[in-house]
């Protein structure tokens, strides 16, 4: 609160920006993630349900909201693979954590640049848990907007540092090792899907098109690969040729969203997946054997972002990286909402205490 007038706390692209290159990329991947694994523990606390979609023919705009009852979050995010033609960005995305006791909101944030994040952070932390501990060498296919996040966040996780990738667009290429030159990669560039997984001990698929596509095919995973399946996140839209699936143990976020958007939407609805947070508290296993092969087929939930908003609020507070803006209406009287109408500007900013 400020004075009488209800503020909320804004961080915009800007800040979100300068809060990164204070604490740097890394540090703060790490730091979320532990937000994301600490929520994943406390899994019982929150409600869940699938995020609502409104599907048209070049995208997708979604809400995904939950709340652990004493704090309430959603994100609004598109996801329209077209808009690159036109200069404008695949995904964009706000979000809102409020407090429950009251109802009103105290953050409201950019979300492009922490959903890409928090995908990331999710991914290397599933990958924690799920891929042999000897690992060291990931295959990226796709070098779009989420491919760089990826790569910092299993470097900053696990420790990857050889790289093998692969895009069929060669700019996309070029700004990938363009971005990640200052980082302390090794990449390799490959010419194909196949050439980039030989000798992969992860393999991270995050391509754009809104289709069902074979992006990797069964007789290119051998014994004992972790496949971060990020790119299939919306109905009709899958990476994996399925046989893959047939012959591995695949990790899912939320199964009532997972069967709708995933890579196991290729499958019968009885199709056997393990829950993340089940692995995460000891409930069950993750990879048992060596030669196991894992998949987690990640769509994003909610609760990834609940955790965004909670570590970014806790990032901020204190700091010169928010503003706080007055998006609330507080009147003196609050029964006399309509009494502010009419009124001129200055006896206005008296009456919301400004």
């Amino acid at each position: 609160m400020h004075g009488r007038c209800a503020m909320v706390q804004y961080v915009g692209v800007e800040n979100m920006v300068r809060l990164i290159g204070s604490i740097g990329i890394e540090p703060y991947l790490i730091g979320l993630a532990g937000y994301i694994e600490a929520d994943f523990r406390r899994w019982a606390s929150f409600e869940k349900a699938p995020r609502v979609a409104s599907h048209s023919r070049d995208g997708v705009i979604e809400l995904m909201p939950t709340s652990d009852g004493e704090l309430y979050g959603f994100k609004y995010v598109n996801g329209h693979p077209k808009n690159t033609r036109t200069g404008l960005q695949t995904v964009t995305a706000f979000g809102v954590l409020s407090d429950v006791e009251t109802g009103y909101p105290r953050l409201l944030s950019e979300m492009t640049i922490t959903t890409a994040l928090r995908t990331a952070a999710t991914s290397a932390l599933a990958a924690r848990y799920l891929a042999r501990e000897d690992a060291s060498v990931m295959a990226i296919i796709g070098l779009g907007s989420q491919s760089e996040f990826q790569a910092l966040a299993f470097k900053a996780l696990l420790g990857i540092q050889k790289l093998r990738v692969f895009d069929i667009d060669p700019a996309a290429t070029a700004k990938f090792l363009a971005n990640l030159a200052p980082h302390g990669f090794e990449i390799v560039v490959a010419a194909s899907a196949q050439e980039a997984v030989l000798g992969a001990d992860i393999i991270t698929t995050v391509t754009a098109d809104k289709l069902n596509a074979t992006i990797l095919s069964d007789n290119m995973v051998g014994a004992g690969v972790h496949i971060n399946a990020v790119g299939g996140d919306c109905p009709g839209k899958t990476e994996l040729q399925r046989d893959i699936l047939l012959r591995a143990d695949v990790f899912v976020e939320f199964p009532e969203q997972t069967r709708i958007e995933g890579e196991i939407q290729q499958m019968a609805a009885d199709f056997p997946v393990t829950e993340l947070w089940r692995v995460i508290t000891g409930a069950t296993a993750g990879r048992r054997a060596c030669d196991q092969i894992t998949i987690f087929d990640s769509v994003g939930f909610a609760t990834e972002d609940f955790s965004a908003l909670r570590y970014l609020r806790d990032q901020v507070e204190g700091t010169a990286y928010y503003d706080d803006i007055d998006l609330l209406t507080a009147p003196e009287d609050p029964r006399n909402l309509f009494g502010l109408l009419g009124r001129p500007a200055a006896a206005l900013r008296v009456a919301l205490g400004a």
